[in-house]
């Protein structure tokens, strides 16, 4: 029950409940914007759906290739209107800090004598 209760209690679990939710909510709004997409294109050059295509009348692949142009139209408009403008301005405003490693103890030491034996000279 302990081991429970911390998984419960932990901050990743509700920081996963979130995005969950968030991601639910951000599903319906490029489904909403695909299907524009797909409107606007059934319009200009008739409707993208391939339900009713069966090749050689045996295997019903329609479904499967509309839901395959669907999802090629929602990875376009994820990539390009939300991915490249985030690392866009994830590179214009958020600088990340230089790692300044440390030295190890041998290297201490060393330019300690180093150091040491030119004051001497």
């Amino acid at each position: 029950m302990k081991g429970f209760k911390e998984f419960v209690l932990r901050g990743n679990l509700i920081e996963l409940a979130v995005a969950f939710i968030i991601g639910g909510a951000f599903a319906t709004v490029v489904t909403a914007f695909t299907k524009i997409i797909i409107e606007a294109l059934a319009k200009a050059g008739g409707a993208p759906n391939f339900d009713d295509w069966t090749p050689g009348g045996m295997v019903s692949v329609g479904p499967f290739l509309t839901a395959l142009v669907a999802f090629l139209i929602m990875a376009f408009i994820v990539y390009f209107f939300i991915v490249k403008p985030y690392e866009a301005a994830k590179a214009r405003f958020i600088k990340e800090p230089e790692v300044v490693e440390e030295a190890s103890p041998e290297a201490v030491l060393l330019t300690e004598i180093r150091d040491l034996l030119s004051t001497r000279a």
